[in-house]
């Protein structure tokens, strides 16, 4: 693939390269402003091409989808397919059009991180959604010059750069455990960057930086040095005095309102962030930019079916809730051209560049149909005489490869091919399996869908959902959590009822009398009410609802009310601190013990995960949890030791059915030790009829 600034171009690749699994047409040519169909393409399929386009081009590739769902699927599967290659994804802000609140720090963190590395992109893939697309968001400008680099032994003012973290929208707090946050403790200095993985640490000698070290947010340890770190700005706006002053005459200047009377507005003018500021964002600067003034002059437009219908469906969305909100003289609202870009304006700029169109119909050219096609139905079948009949005569006349979602599905899955005759090879990587040559291979990679080319290019990419006929894990996009941490936190409001004990992190253990809403400066907002002793009040924001935990005292009725203002909770925390040693002294004694006694490891069949589908509920993520602790239990030489706890119908009888059938898999007799006939009864009922199917 050559190209330039207004050509681009597909060469026959010399002999002697790497060798690929596909052959994109070698007269695919796309001149300046031009467009070219590339037809026959399936959605499972467009990872893959896309990844091959860009492995081969010689400049960046901007693909385009029609829904943020696709957006996180591609760029998933494009880091297995282009493995080696820059991959970046402007997230959306997952809220809708002119709400009331503002997007989760992690996301305007990507976002960031994603605006700054795109402009210096040489090749690779730049995913985007087209809501995204749409957004008018912060001129270059803006990023450059509210960017800053550290480095150690620079010699800083801390006081000055204090001031100018909280001008660049770093919030102060005492432990940093999110995007955008700083602590400062004498000569240390905590601070987790935008667009960064990891927070950073920042020892000061004077005012000279003397060590910059990461740490683990969840355990607050220091991981390892760095010599330099990047500081980009804290929002997608400027909230220091010129941004502010910009943001009151721009304001006046659009809205014909009695600004005393709109949050908002005094809300900005002092200083503050408020929720949904967001959609004001015209209002801090001179002219918005998009995100086509942040792409390289050489890029290529990659566009997937269906973007002109979502644009068209967007911009319906956004006119609608304008109409819902444009009447409100307290929340004045912009007009939908200036916080996003009509869908003409759109694709008169997409049409600036070259262009290739990934479409499921045949191109007019028959040379750029790549024909791609779905796979048919491939369910291993327990019951049947050959359990994987349907795989092995589809394997016939193509190369195969089977992509399993972890490591140890893996490992069950050949185990269970093997025991059938059939012997995928595994592979690292989907470059390994291009340039060895394997006809059945297998690999590990978090693919959704399967997909196959027809001859003479005939192969197929197998995902494990389409053996065993659902998906295996669920694809849900979670922000991480700590799992230990499970049985404590306060997930949701609903949790709590009027008068338990609960515990606040930093105040002790109070009564919580329920959810209240108290006017802050004009806005209405929503505290949690916590009773503490003498009748002492204290309202916390349900956003700083991780910061309360469930009260795990003996009688929740003579729960000890803590003492607002007093060190009653540090005292206490100290004791316990202090008696946690003395159990941990002793718990450690016990499990060096026991970790020197070896006891029975049994294996994981590949009939398990049959047995595992045929639970006819979808396990929640704690049921998951724990069903895969106790299966590792298993697995292990160490003698098991775990107990399972939770509310009556919460799963439980399913993680003792999981170990029941791999303790009997592993000719070992299992005993269900129950404290009534009743349970008895249940339970005999239930692994009857969840054993029902198995000899």
């Amino acid at each position: 693939m050559t190209a330039s600034a207004d050509t681009l171009q597909c060469c026959p690749q010399p002999a002697d390269e790497l060798s690929t699994v596909i052959q994109l047409p070698n007269t695919l040519s796309v001149s300046h402003r031009q467009s070219l169909d590339l037809g026959s393409v399936t959605p499972a399929s467009q990872a893959l091409i896309s990844a091959e386009l860009a492995t081969r081009l010689e400049q960046p590739l901007l693909l385009i989808t029609a829904d943020t769902a696709s957006a996180y699927r591609l760029e998933q599967e494009l880091h297995f397919f282009a493995a080696g290659l820059p991959v970046k994804l402007l997230p959306d802000w997952e809220t809708l059009p002119y709400d009331t609140f503002s997007p989760h720090e992690d996301i305007i963190s990507e976002r960031l991180r994603c605006l700054t590395e795109i402009r210096q992109l040489k090749c690779g893939v730049i995913v985007v959604p087209i809501t995204s697309l749409m957004q008018r968001i912060a001129p270059p400008g803006y990023l450059s010059t509210h960017s800053l680099s550290l480095k150690r032994g620079q010699t800083l003012d801390l006081a000055a750069f204090r001031m100018e973290l909280e001008d660049g929208g770093y919030n102060n707090v005492t432990t940093v455990f999110q995007h955008g946050e700083y602590a400062l403790r004498g000569a240390v200095l905590d601070i987790f960057p935008m667009g960064s993985d990891l927070p950073y640490r920042l020892d000061f000698l004077d005012e000279e930086i003397d060590s910059l070290r990461s740490f683990d947010p969840e355990t607050q340890r220091s991981l390892e040095q760095v010599d330099t770190i990047d500081l980009l700005p804290g929002r997608e706006f400027p909230l220091d005095e010129e941004g502010i002053s910009g943001f009151r005459r721009r304001w006046h200047e659009r809205f014909n309102v009695d600004h005393r009377k709109c949050p908002i507005y005094q809300d900005v003018s002092s200083g503050i962030a408020p929720a949904g500021v967001e959609y004001y964002l015209p209002l801090f600067f001179d002219q918005c930019g998009s995100l086509f003034d942040y792409l390289p002059d050489n890029i290529t437009l990659l566009r997937c079916d269906g973007i002109e219908a979502a644009a068209d469906h967007y911009w319906q969305d956004i006119h609608q809730r304008y109409e819902q909100r444009s009447g409100d003289t307290q929340r004045p609202v912009l007009s939908p051209a200036e916080l996003f870009v009509p869908v003409p304006d759109l694709f008169a700029s997409v049409k600036r560049y070259p262009r290739l169109r990934l479409g499921r119909n045949s191109a007019n050219n028959p040379e750029c149909n790549l024909n791609t096609e779905s796979l048919p139905t491939l369910d291993i079948d327990s019951r049947a005489e050959d359990p994987v009949a349907r795989l092995r005569a589809f394997s016939q006349g193509r190369r195969i490869l089977i992509c399993a979602e972890s490591a140890g599905r893996r490992e069950a899955l050949l185990e269970l091919l093997q025991r059938h005759n059939l012997r995928p090879t595994p592979v690292d990587s989907w470059r390994d399996f291009g340039a060895r040559g394997y006809d059945l291979a297998i690999t590990t990679a978090a693919l959704q869908e399967s997909f196959a080319f027809k001859p003479p290019q005939a192969f197929a990419v197998i995902a494990e959902a389409q053996l065993f006929g659902r998906r295996v894990s669920q694809s849900r996009r979670r922000r991480k959590t700590n799992a230990n941490n499970a049985e404590a936190v306060v997930r949701n409001l609903a949790e709590l009822r009027i008068g338990a004990p609960v515990v606040h992190a930093d105040h002790g253990v109070g009564r919580y009398l329920g959810l209240h809403s108290i006017d802050v400066d004009g806005q209405s907002n929503e505290f949690l009410t916590l009773e503490y002793a003498d009748n002492a009040k204290l309202y916390v924001p349900v956003s700083s609802l991780q910061l309360i935990s469930r009260y795990s005292g003996a009688d929740e009725e003579l729960a000890p009310l803590h003492k607002l203002g007093s060190d009653q909770w540090t005292r206490s925390k100290r004791k316990a601190a202090e008696k946690i040693r003395d159990v941990a002294a002793e718990l450690l004694d016990i499990y060096a013990r026991r970790e020197a006694r070896k006891g029975r490891a049994f294996s994981l069949s590949g009939d398990y995960q049959q047995f595992a589908d045929n639970f006819p509920f979808e396990e929640t993520p704690d049921q998951q949890l724990a069903i895969d602790a106790v299966l590792g239990d298993l697995r292990s030489e160490q003698p098991m030791d775990r107990l399972v706890c939770g509310d009556v119908g919460f799963g439980k009888t399913e993680v003792a059915v999981r170990a029941a059938y791999v303790a009997v898999e592993n000719n070992t007799q299992v005993a269900i030790l129950v404290p009534t006939t009743l349970l008895a009864q249940q339970h005999y009922n239930s692994f009857r009829d969840r054993f029902a199917d198995w000899p």
